[in-house]
């Protein structure tokens, strides 16, 4: 597959990639709604099993939206695919600090964040400055939201309400901006073909999620955290990264990877990934939601966002720096 993926010019591996993905999806798509239309009974088996039709549900029309980035960010050009992610960095971080309480002192560090942090992040990497759009939120935007929260003059649980914004700010815009970033990085040889990076990446990610998933409901073992997630064990999650990697190495002939490299980056993707979840698990439980979009619906109407892209917002970084510092980009 490697050498059949790599010998197909870019128009020929864009079509096939076309057709595989979005015939899968369709196929998908199709599958939900038979499922749908079937009778649950009240059972407690028939809740599990109308819950996971929901979550399914939901994973599609995620994977759905994704996808249409990536054709839509093809087609146009990078700085569209940038408005477009930075679009969902907008409604995930929304999300986020709408299920968080915040006070009137938050207000000015809210408007920052909003609208001065997350378009200069995105900017940054538009123009290619990657040197310092890696620290921009890390170093100076750490420091410029206390600053701000304290000119507010409300120091009631000001370590709290500070630690959860840049929190949100880290995932949801420092964590997504390194999505479009893969689309500017310069590989010799690679022209024009960055955005299979990204198909790349979101794919293996979203992979294993789904197989761990799976996994783990079909192997039914001890949770390694049940605290956080019932269905986080260690076989299922050995199980996950498996296939997302092997896959990885599948795809290696639409990267500038080798396989050997490709099940490496893929390998280094889902552990990111699929850690950054857990800990998104272990954030809802803190703020004692079951899903972001809390007990009615969802904040940006896009059922549950941040549920869909949160492996991505912590596989993201690992897979940009991984992948830079390996080829001295």
């Amino acid at each position: 597959m490697y050498q059949f993926l790599k010998n197909l010019n870019p128009n020929q591996q864009v079509g096939t990639l076309f057709i595989l993905v979005f015939g899968l999806l369709l196929l998908a798509s199709v599958a939900a709604v038979l499922l749908s239309m079937r009778e649950f009974g009240d059972s407690p088996k028939a809740q599990r099993q109308r819950s996971d039709l929901h979550n399914f549900d939901g994973v599609l029309r995620t994977s759905w939206l994704i996808m249409l980035v990536f054709w839509i960010g093809w087609l146009a050009g990078d700085w569209v695919a940038l408005t477009l992610f930075g679009l969902v960095s907008f409604f995930a971080l929304r999300e986020f600090m709408t299920l968080s309480p915040t006070r009137r002192g938050d207000h000015r560090s809210l408007v920052l964040a909003f609208f001065v942090v997350l378009p200069l992040q995105y900017a940054l990497v538009g123009n290619e400055l990657f040197n310092l759009f890696t620290v921009f939120i890390p170093v100076y935007v750490f420091l410029a939201i206390p600053v701000v929260s304290a000119l507010a003059n409300d120091p009631q649980r000001f370590l709290e309400r500070n630690a959860k914004l840049q929190w949100g700010i880290m995932v949801c815009i420092y964590g997504m901006s390194h999505v479009p970033a893969l689309l500017l990085l310069d590989f010799p040889g690679y022209d024009k073909k960055n955005a299979f990076l990204i198909f790349f990446l979101v794919l293996v990610v979203q992979t294993s999620m789904i197989v761990q998933h799976l996994a783990s409901r079909r192997l039914q073992r001890a949770p390694a955290a049940a605290a956080i997630s019932q269905s986080f064990n260690w076989p299922s999650w050995w199980i996950g990264i498996a296939v997302g990697s092997l896959l990885g190495a599948l795809l290696a002939g639409i990267t500038p990877f080798v396989p050997g490299q490709a099940f490496a980056m893929s390998f280094i993707a889902c552990v990111a990934g699929s850690f950054g979840h857990l800990v998104m698990k272990a954030l809802k439980r803190d703020r004692g939601i079951p899903i972001w979009r809390g007990q009615g619906s969802a904040v940006t109407g896009a059922s549950g966002l941040l549920d869909r892209v949160d492996a991505l917002c912590f596989a993201a970084p690992v897979f940009f720096h991984s992948v830079r510092w390996y080829f001295g980009l």
